[in-house]
């Protein structure tokens, strides 16, 4: 088994309250892979992250990252919020660098590191606002330092719960295309959760659709379209449509559209 494959067999989850969240759900992504998770509100796909990144203790069924078993603070593991989580007395470039810090346990980098800082904010847009602090940028510009932060550490694996989802259509599309940029840079595994389906499709190797609550997977969808990517092109690409047209008929069904 891979060091970096995530697999989740079987697995279901009850919170306290008696809420059934996920049943009997199970899924692999592979070392290198971009998978995508979309599906109804409310059908698990923030626990099915939490369950990966140990933050929640596993009720029934098996997740592994390689052969162990997911804790909280694994240094293999980066997860992005939808919130930026910036920290508002540090300046841009030291949140870029807070992971990593943690990381190591100290705030010296180590060679070559705070170059990487500085090319990641560039390859984001925000060469210049080094020592901006967050009060000064906007919801947008946060989003584009919290992804620099995410692929400055070493993680192999990133685990991304909606990183997009409340931005505007325009900024939105320019972070879906820098993060490409910087996935096909190194080719992390990353399991990315979204509600929106284009986001999914010019992003992912595979989609996973799931059902409404208690969360499955209904339906895997492989996205055979060339990389590297442009959002653009695709638009004129009629299988991008056709993927469109077959998530949504899967997704319109479980919510009785």
């Amino acid at each position: 088994m891979y060091r970096n494959e995530i697999n989740v067999e079987r697995v279901s989850h009850r919170f306290a309250t008696g809420l059934l969240a996920v049943e009997d759900m199970s899924l692999r992504v592979a070392p290198g892979e971009f998978v995508v998770i979309v599906g109804p509100s409310g059908c698990g796909k923030t626990t099915i992250l939490n369950l990966i990144a140990g933050l929640i203790a596993r009720q029934s069924g098996k997740v592994t990252i390689g052969e162990a078993v997911p804790r909280a603070g694994r240094q293999d593991i980066a997860y992005m919020f939808a919130q930026d989580a910036l920290l508002p007395w540090r300046r841009v470039i030291d949140n870029v660098l807070f992971g990593v810090e943690i990381h190591t346990g100290t705030r010296k980098p180590k060679p070559g590191v705070l170059e990487q800082a500085h090319g990641l904010l560039a390859m984001v847009g925000l060469a210049g606002f080094e020592t901006a602090y967050p009060r000064q940028l906007s919801h947008g510009m946060r989003q584009r330092v919290a992804l620099a932060r995410t692929f400055l550490m070493p993680s192999p694996i990133l685990l991304m719960d909606e990183p997009f989802g409340a931005l505007d259509a325009h900024t939105k599309l320019a972070l879906e295309q820098g993060l490409l940029r910087l996935w096909e840079s190194n080719k992390r595994t990353v399991l990315f959760i979204t509600h929106d389906l284009a986001e999914a499709i010019v992003l992912a190797d595979r989609i996973l659709v799931c059902t409404t609550r208690p969360g499955r997977i209904k339906s895997e969808i492989a996205v055979d379209l060339p990389r590297p990517r442009s959002i653009s092109a695709l638009q004129n690409d009629p299988r991008y449509h056709d993927y469109y047209q077959r998530i949504w008929g899967d997704l319109a069904a479980e919510m009785a559209i």
